[in-house]
């Protein structure tokens, strides 16, 4: 389908991009890497007066150590994520699901900030980030502000984000030493993860298992009172509240979280012992 009709505007700074954000309000929407908002906007699920392409605000894309957190601009894309040293050593389950999103294409285009922005609960980097205890710096006319990622998914496709604010950072304590792996059951390699389980440092994120990226708080509780692996992956569907489809009922999805949970245990286990 084709798109409603829109202006197009594109800014070369961050001020820039707030300026016009602020000037059109609720009428813009940003785009970033773009495989968030055209599909909606071909589908006419999103009709927004004007674009806003931040995509040419260079100063946005890094990875740099800022005492003890990796500071990622939110205008780095996947593909540099996944094959970027610093965070390869100092924040590797980023790296990792980074490097797992969609296809070469979607890797090449899309935005660590577009996708966390976006707070689709079936993507996988909404999921990593909560695992790693994140926090979200968003930029607007009242200056700037810091979000925990535990308050930042708030319904399906929802923020706490202001029309005026553009996500500008993702902040993530350094996770040298621990343990981490990221597991998803996919019916084909570029589809959204039927379920998806990401863990660093005995945090558990959950892609797909409710209207937001969730916490298995359970599992995490049993492995912190010394619950084996297999004890804590068990619970690791408690509290949570997946679609239910005809390609993947619920159910379904409860069991994939179960095992999928004890394999990337399994998997961070390892890593810490090595």
């Amino acid at each position: 389908m084709i798109p409603a009709e829109f202006r197009y505007t594109r800014a070369s700074t961050v001020d820039e991009a707030l300026d016009l954000l602020a000037t059109h309000g609720d009428e813009a929407k940003v785009l970033a890497g773009g495989h968030s908002l055209l599909p909606l906007m071909k589908l006419r699920l999103a009709a927004p007066e004007y674009v806003v392409d931040i995509g040419p605000v260079g100063e946005l894309r890094y990875v740099r150590i800022e005492g003890d957190e990796v500071a990622i601009g939110a205008l780095s894309r996947y593909r540099d994520l996944a094959l970027d040293p610093v965070l390869l050593k100092h924040a590797p389950l980023l790296a990792e699901v980074s490097g797992s999103v969609g296809d070469r294409q979607v890797r090449h285009r899309g935005t660590i900030g577009g996708s966390l922005a976006h707070a689709d609960p079936a993507a996988d980097l909404p999921a990593a980030v909560l695992a790693s205890d994140a926090t979200l710096v968003a930029r607007g006319p009242d200056g700037e502000r810091r979000i925990p990622a535990a308050e930042f998914f708030l319904g399906p496709f929802t923020t706490p984000l202001d029309p005026a604010e553009l996500l500008t950072e993702v902040r993530v304590p350094r996770q040298t030493g621990a343990g981490w792996a990221f597991e998803k059951f996919t019916r084909r390699a570029i589809d959204w993860a039927m379920v998806g389980v990401t863990v660093t440092g005995g945090r558990v994120g959950l892609v797909n298992m409710g209207g937001v990226p969730l916490r298995a708080t359970a599992t995490e509780q049993a492995l912190a009172a010394g619950a084996s692996i297999e004890e804590a992956a068990a619970l690791a569907a408690e509290g949570t509240n997946p679609p239910d489809e005809p390609h993947a009922t619920a159910e379904y999805r409860r069991h994939l979280a179960r095992v999928l949970t004890r394999r990337a245990l399994t998997r961070a286990d390892a890593r810490r012992s090595g």
